[in-house]
């Protein structure tokens, strides 16, 4: 689903994502690339002390097989539409 992602990624050395995020899902996991190019993930946790915001960097981190340090937030914090830029490092 997202391995052209990946691989882009791996390719460039960094990659800069629009992600919708929902929170509060029954399990945390990348749920499809929509055709407007945002990639959409659900999060376990709830929007409460920036406990889904560590989630999906802990998500995106491991589906893309970089480090947690190395997915940054552009914007969108306090959003559930967010802008990240993820490097290989």
């Amino acid at each position: 689903m997202i391995d052209h992602l990946i691989k882009a990624l791996h390719a460039r050395g960094e990659l800069r994502l629009a992600v919708r995020v929902r929170p509060s899902a029954q399990r945390t996991c990348i749920k499809r690339l929509g055709a407007d190019g945002v990639l959409r993930v659900d999060i376990a946790a709830a929007p409460e002390d920036g406990k889904a915001n560590e989630e999906l960097v802990e998500c995106l981190a491991e589906a893309f097989g970089i480090r947690r340090a190395s997915v940054e937030f552009l914007s969108g914090h306090m959003s559930r539409t967010k802008r990240l830029q993820l490097r290989v490092s």
